[in-house]
This record gives structure tokens, sequence and C-alpha cells, in this order.
């Protein structure tokens, strides 16, 4: 019999080890902290989010986020708009545009050299396990934008490609209709939802 433990303790290694990769790359080449990163690339796909918003789908508190807001308006990455009341947009500026592209780029360079390792019937076979994960993933965080907030979400659509994440919201936004819920946020599905509502 398999022992799930040991499949279970690789997973986390490789995550760890993707994760820090993914992370230095990304961090290095926008002179900030990951959630600032994060930032960047959300906001890249959703401008004009409100400081609470943006610190929702990035994982940070109203302070925190208005301070990691704060820091990236300082280095000139993004620009706050007062609107009606206290509402209060956040859009990057070319430069942050700019940085967040960079951004992914270094992301996405040592993902793709890890990955070349593998040829393209097992690159096909772990496309499908990483869906069914990220899908199993969504069910436990429940936050599409959260879950994908440093994602290529071009790159994850490609070709007609369906983001996991995106029908697992759409899914599960489905099911709520269909019982007569209301609600649920907007991720996949809402306003600038990017890519992943395809």
């Amino acid at each position: 019999m398999h022992d799930a433990n040991r499949t279970a303790n690789l997973l986390g290694a490789t995550a760890l080890a993707v994760t820090d990769m993914a992370l230095t790359g990304a961090t290095k080449a926008a002179g900030t902290s990951a959630s600032g990163a994060s930032a960047l690339v959300v906001l890249s796909a959703s401008p004009g989010l409100s400081v609470t918003e943006l610190g929702r789908r990035v994982g940070l508190s109203q302070p925190a986020a208005a301070r990691m807001v704060d820091s990236l308006e300082a280095g000139g990455l993004v620009t706050r708009r007062q609107g009606p009341g206290r509402w209060v947009s956040v859009k990057p500026t070319a430069a942050g545009t700019r940085t967040a592209r960079t951004m992914l780029a270094a992301r996405g360079t040592p993902l793709n050299a890890v990955v070349d390792v593998l040829d393209e019937p097992e690159r096909e076979t772990l496309d499908g396990l990483l869906s069914k994960l990220l899908t199993r993933l969504y069910g436990e965080v429940g936050n599409a934008d959260l879950l994908c907030r440093l994602c290529d979400r071009a790159g994850c659509v490609r070709d007609g490609a369906v983001c996991p994440v995106g029908q697992a919201e759409r899914d599960e936004q489905a099911a709520q209709d269909g019982a007569g819920g209301e609600g649920g946020h907007e991720g996949g599905g809402g306003e600038g939802a990017g890519p992943r509502g395809s």
C-alpha cells in the first residue's frame, strides 16, 4: 500500500522550495515585500480597488494594507484617489504595472526551469494533478483572489485552458445560486476578475 504520508511530505518540501524560489524572484524584481509584490500583481489585474479590498485579496488587515500602500506609493508604484465618502481607490502607476510584469517574469523563470525536467506527458499529468489540488485548496481557502494573488493569470488560461481556481469559484457560486443562496465574493467572476473568469 502506498504511503500517503510520504506523498504529503514530498508535496510539502516541493511547495516550500517552489514558494521560496518564486517569492525570491518576485520580491527582488519589485524591491518590495511579498505582500507588496502580490498587491502590484492584483492591482494590474484589478486597478482601482479600495485599500480594504486590496488587503483582503493579499491577506492583510486594513491597517497593514494601508501601510503597504503607503510604502508602494512612496516608491512611485501606486497612486491613491479619493472617491465618494471614505472610499479610496488604489491604482498602479506605469512603473507599478511594469514592475508587476517584471515580477511575473522573475517568478515564472525558475518555475519553468523546475518543470523542464519533466517530459510533455509528465507535464500534462502534473497539470491535471495540480488542477485537482488547487480545486481542493480553493475549498479550504474559499477565496480565489487570495489563492491567486501572485498568479500569472494570462498564463493560466492560455490556449483555452480553464483556471481550476476560477472554475471552483464559479461552481461554488452556481451551487449557492441553485440553493437560493445570495452573495458570495466576486473573485473569479466579479469586477476585475481578469482572465481567471474564463
